[in-house]
């Protein structure tokens, strides 16, 4: 009896007509036909990001997913991988010539603090210390500081200091002039509220510190303040 699986002219005619079933895939090449399938359809996964992955997880099958998983974590590695490399940690001196690169065109999901200042201010001198405490402290958000007028030519020396805040190139807040920093007065941790407020840093602070000032102040003034029975006994005692 001739063997229906045989690679026979007369098989295929067979095939064709029906009469014979299709040929068998042998268990190792259906084997392999399945994983090569699999991969092809994989690839399409390969070149997704990590917001693209999330936005066809709906489509994925049961048998993908456990490959779709794979590439997720390998972008979440890329992801943390670029985070480690923009790590700066400290205020860097730029001029107006340096401007676009290092603002403008910071990068992607990077934020910049740059602080417009000028020698012999001493409220700029100030600031100047407390941004390379906050540098360090959060070295994902870049931190830089020009001399004024290199970097805006016949800035009024009024508004200084002055410290800008950018996200990916586009300004998120600025704040201008002695009187917004509160004078000599500035605490590092009041000015790194403020930056938190703009969004350039990640705090743990839980409350405006300035507010805490405010409020021993205001408690300090009602305590000291006489009350209206201590006015009433003082008149009487006139």
């Amino acid at each position: 009896m001739q063997d229906p699986n045989a690679d026979t002219e007369w098989n295929d005619i067979l095939r064709k007509k029906g009469i014979l079933p299709p040929k068998e895939t042998p268990k190792e090449e259906e084997e392999e036909e399945q994983q090569a399938l699999h991969q092809s359809v994989v690839k399409t996964y390969e070149d997704m990001t990590l917001d693209e992955l999330e936005e066809n997880e709906d489509d994925f099958s049961e048998e993908d997913e456990a490959a779709i998983e794979m590439y997720r974590q390998k972008r979440l590695a890329e992801w943390k991988a670029s985070q480690i490399k923009n790590v700066f940690g400290e205020v860097t001196e730029i001029s107006g010539q340096d401007y676009v690169n290092e603002v403008n065109k910071a990068g992607q999901g990077i934020w910049v603090v740059l602080h417009l200042y000028k020698q012999g201010i001493p409220l700029c001198t100030l600031i100047n210390q407390h941004l390379s405490e906050l540098a360090r402290k959060f070295p994902q958000t870049k931190f830089l500081k020009s001399i004024s007028t290199t970097c805006i030519p016949n800035y009024p020396d009024r508004n200084l200091p002055t410290v800008f805040v950018y996200f990916q190139g586009e300004m998120k807040a600025q704040f201008v002039g002695p009187l917004v920093f509160g004078g000599m007065n500035l605490k590092v941790d009041e000015l790194e509220w403020r930056l938190s407020e703009s969004g350039a840093v990640k705090t743990d602070l839980e409350e405006n510190p300035r507010k805490q000032i405010e409020d021993k102040l205001l408690s300090s003034i009602r305590c000291s303040a006489p009350t209206k029975k201590d006015s009433d006994d003082s008149e009487d005692d006139d």
